[in-house]
């Protein structure tokens, strides 16, 4: 009696492991399948911008081809990922290319379109608000809310070097290497120094730095309250295929997304 009994708890105990491990790859094959469909979700829009979307300004142009290099790093990630992990890496890299093609709309003069999810690698950076005019040992650069035919770079927010960035338009891609932003030996942190630091601000610059970066809260904290550098570069990360921003150019590249699969930002 007592050796049935100890076989029918040894089959129940048995059969009850069997479940659960049946019920624990079904709830992740399920969330495997919803990560999937939402990265899928974001790089089919992505790529319906970019496909749709045309202009002959500097600064439309190089949004599209930043949007398009983050559309190619996205397929690219998405046919590699076999993971939750790497199915969200694409999400974002898709959504940093929506960003720029956001960013092309808005120089287009059309609609936008809606609001997108927040960027994970730009968290805590904010955007600018006011023009950013500086002279840095003989070179100009500039930095301003909006686009224009001397802030042709639009840059969704991120790190350089530990240092936030906040979202805006550039007058140059600094946070890409020294040769390739054309700064010579200056190197992106001495211009970022330039452009955010009260230190080598313009006039003025001390006075309004709560209205320039948005009352301490669009760049607020993390570079108006005291971190001022605590993360890795831009994002961190290689964007799941390599890069600076997460990937590359921004998750391909220089700014996680790379040049159409590896190149600016």
């Amino acid at each position: 009696m007592e050796i049935l009994l100890a076989v029918i708890l040894v089959a129940l105990l048995v059969g009850g492991f069997v479940w659960w491990r049946r019920e624990s790859a079904a709830r992740e094959a399920r969330s495997l399948a919803d990560v999937r469909a939402d990265a899928q979700r974001w790089y089919e829009r992505l790529g319906g911008q970019v496909m749709n979307l045309h202009g002959d300004s500097p600064a439309v142009r190089q949004a599209l081809v930043d949007a398009g290099e983050r559309y190619n790093a996205a397929g690219s990630q998405l046919e590699q990922a076999r993971t939750v992990h790497q199915y969200r890496l694409a999400r974002e890299t898709a959504l940093e290319g929506l960003a720029y093609a956001r960013a092309a709309r808005i120089a287009l003069g059309i609609d936008p379109g809606p609001e997108l999810p927040p960027l994970a690698s730009a968290e805590g950076t904010g955007q600018l608000t006011r023009e950013r005019e500086v002279n840095v040992q003989g070179q100009t650069f500039r930095a301003g809310p909006q686009p224009g035919q001397g802030t042709p770079y639009y840059y969704p927010g991120g790190r350089y070097q530990g240092r936030p960035v906040p979202a805006g338009w550039y007058s140059t891609p600094w946070w890409k290497t020294a040769l390739g932003a054309g700064a010579g030996v200056l190197g992106g942190m001495l211009i970022a120094d330039a452009l955010f630091s009260p230190a080598f601000a313009d006039p003025g610059y001390e006075a309004g730095y709560q209205e320039g970066f948005g009352d301490g809260a669009d760049f607020g904290g993390d570079f108006g309250g005291g971190d001022y550098a605590t993360a890795g570069d831009f994002g961190g990360g290689d964007y799941g295929t390599a890069g600076d921003f997460g990937g590359g150019d921004f998750g391909g590249g220089d700014f996680g997304g790379g040049d159409f699969g590896g190149g600016d930002f």
